[in-house]
């Protein structure tokens, strides 16, 4: 029997799991986490303590049909720049639930397109933030940026308020693929703006590139990849496309028998797999590749690599605050996400309140589980010491918890003595085995293909 068919038999190339960026996922919040809630949380934050902080912009020149993000269109700026007056009002109350001496170990603005704001208001909302809680030494300041709306002006702002590592979302160089997702972005014009970045001393560069796509094949990929190599990355995030349209009205303009299948999809990823390992990129989790002197590859190495949702990451800090619409924020006690909707998140501002309107408490085998499969997306392996240490558990109880993934999907999940690993022949399965460790109903969330 081929590795396909066997992966086929465990049903790969059919499943639909989520991409365990949380546990429990967004699908799973509930309306049991409000303002007040939130509000304690971060009052319970020590003095002193090392945070990260995202912000949201959600508003983009154009909405790109391949995106299921939460966005909206604007032509006009006037929507941004109200929408950071509505940020800063949020950060300073914030900063009157905070405890003193806080410094923030990540600061991520994302979107949407972040590029978007103004130079002036850039400036403006970076002070605003540091007035909040300052960068920690050492500390990283990312920015998502669109190659269609940035300019020097807007990068200078940013340059000049600490930004230290840039990304660019590149999805494809390929001009038919481009068309039919909405996203037209040249190959000319990344190299430009790459080059800008690292003319203003920003010293890690992040791409994104998707594979699944319609119309792409393992020769456009690959020539995709090879362009997107020749502007030298720290790291690379090679997402699959996640095809919704039932979710993302938008992705009705993508002709869905343009669609590559399942099994051609994992053609699609090995081809772009196999071309960052040959040129030297460390394989980063299911999906994520770095240099080795990259961050990502050095938590790795050391085992403190850790999944939020923005992906991979070396952040290591206790607590995430997401700031503006839709934001999502962790604590030790559980999540709260912001109200989706600008209009709900600028009205509960105003009224001196955090929008948040749902999220999770923590309860019974949460953090168990969560560390787990958080384990298993980093490292693909899980230590029964580590978890017999931390969490109030028992190894009968872990060893039940293995051995009934360890049967569903034999041969390529094994308990071991140190605890339990994914084979690397199967760690195409890996989000399906995480699936297996998690307790909440599955059946009527709609998440993407395992593949």
């Amino acid at each position: 029997m081929t590795l396909n068919s066997q992966l086929a038999r465990l049903g790969l190339f059919d499943a639909r799991v989520p991409r365990y960026t949380s546990y429990p996922t967004a699908p799973h919040f509930g309306g049991t986490v409000g303002h007040g809630l939130f509000s304690d949380w971060v009052s319970a934050i020590p003095p002193g303590s090392s945070i990260s902080l995202y912000l949201h912009v959600p508003f983009c020149r154009r909405l790109c049909w391949f995106c299921a993000c939460r966005t909206q269109g604007t032509r006009s700026d006037d929507p941004v720049i109200a929408y950071v007056e509505t940020l800063k009002a949020e950060l300073q109350l914030l900063k009157s639930r905070l405890a003193l001496g806080v410094t923030l170990q990540r600061l991520h603005w994302g979107g949407g397109t972040p590029t978007l704001i103004p130079a002036p208001l850039i400036a403006e909302l970076a002070g605003t933030i540091f007035d909040v809680a300052p960068m920690a030494k050492g500390g990283e300041f990312s920015v998502e940026i669109d190659p269609n709306e940035v300019d020097d002006a807007r990068l200078d702002a940013l340059a000049a308020a600490g930004m230290n590592r840039a990304s660019i979302g590149v999805q494809d160089f390929d001009d038919e693929i481009q068309k039919t997702i909405g996203r037209v972005q040249g190959y000319e014009l990344t190299r430009k703006v790459s080059e800008m970045i690292r003319a203003r001393g920003v010293s890690s560069l992040n791409c994104d590139i998707l594979y699944g796509l319609p119309h792409q094949t393992p020769q456009r990929i690959a020539d995709s990849v090879q362009k997107l190599l020749s502007l030298s990355p720290d790291r690379v995030a090679l997402y699959g496309y996640a095809h919704v349209p039932w979710m993302s009205r938008r992705q009705q303009m993508i002709p869905s028998d343009a669609m590559p299948t399942p099994e051609e999809r994992l053609a699609l990823f090995e081809t772009a797999r196999q071309l960052f390992s040959w040129d030297g990129y460390r394989e980063i989790g299911i999906d994520h590749f770095a240099r080795p002197d990259d961050g990502l590859a050095i938590a790795q190495a050391s085992g403190r690599l850790r999944r939020n949702f923005q992906g991979y990451t070396d952040d290591t800090a206790p607590v995430l605050i997401g700031i503006g619409a839709s934001s999502i924020s962790r604590f030790p006690q559980g999540y709260a996400q912001n109200a989706s909707g600008t209009a709900d998140h600028t009205k509960a501002i105003r009224a001196g309140l955090f929008s948040t309107h749902r999220g999770h408490v923590f309860a019974g085998e949460d953090l168990l589980r969560a560390r787990i499969i958080e384990a298993l997306m980093c490292d693909f392996a899980v230590s029964r010491s580590e978890l017999l240490r931390d969490f109030d558990t028992t190894t009968a109880r872990l060893d039940e918890l293995f051995s009934a993934a360890a049967q569903a999907f034999d041969p390529f999940f094994r308990v071991t003595a140190g605890g339990a690993v994914i084979t690397p022949e199967g760690r195409p399965l890996t989000r399906m085995i995480a699936r297996a460790f998690d307790a909440y109903d599955q059946s009527k969330a709609l998440h993407s293909a395992a593949v």
